[in-house]
């Protein structure tokens, strides 16, 4: 693939929130320390949707939980495109689709016409779940499921989308990747 990636503005918006839901709500290890499930599941939601440019007040503990739940789906899907199980990633992906009965509708934007995906309902849960869901939909169906990672850090297993020109991307974070480069450094001296 030659180029830069380009999602269009709900695209990247609904891959991001993916992203952020999956780093923020599921445990495992980050920058090589653990990382705990949120011990307060609703500022974590708060802090998701804030992180990508949506702050939001409060969010209730039931939006909160369903969330968390959608965000381990979501990991499932990243973590089978990463390791090149497209059936699994596909699979999962269909089921979210169906569980958060996403629809596609055209939204009028200033600049025109923008696809965007809803829920039967336009609340919290329902509007994000089905984001995420056609948003991952989006990059496994256009041949983008190899820009879908799970960091390649020992001990991080934070996921990213690599919209990079080379496609190259392994790491969640420039933290990551320093700490890599750092430790890849001291071994070659010893």
């Amino acid at each position: 693939m030659t180029g830069q990636v380009s999602f269009d503005s709900h695209a990247r918006n609904v891959l991001a929130a993916s992203v952020e839901y999956v780093n923020r709500l599921t445990p495992g290890y980050s920058g090589g320390t653990v990382f705990p499930a949120p011990a307060d599941e609703a500022q974590a939601v708060v802090d998701s949707l804030a992180a990508i440019g949506y702050p939001r007040p409060s969010v209730r503990p039931e939006d909160a939980r369903r969330l968390s739940a959608l965000a381990g789906r979501m990991r499932i899907v990243f973590e089978a495109a990463h390791s090149g199980d497209l059936d699994r990633a596909a699979d999962e992906v269909n089921a979210l689709l169906v569980d958060t009965n996403a629809r596609p509708q055209l939204d009028r934007r200033n600049d025109g016409w923008s696809l965007h995906f809803h829920g039967p309902d336009d609340g919290l849960v329902n509007g994000w779940a089905a984001g995420c869901a056609a948003g991952l939909a989006l990059a496994l169906g256009t041949g983008l499921a190899g820009r879908l990672g799970v960091c390649a850090a020992p001990h991080c297993d934070r996921v990213f989308v690599d919209v990079s020109r080379n496609g190259q991307r392994r790491f969640c974070s420039p933290q990551c990747q320093s700490r890599v480069k750092a430790a890849a450094h001291r071994a070659r001296q010893s």
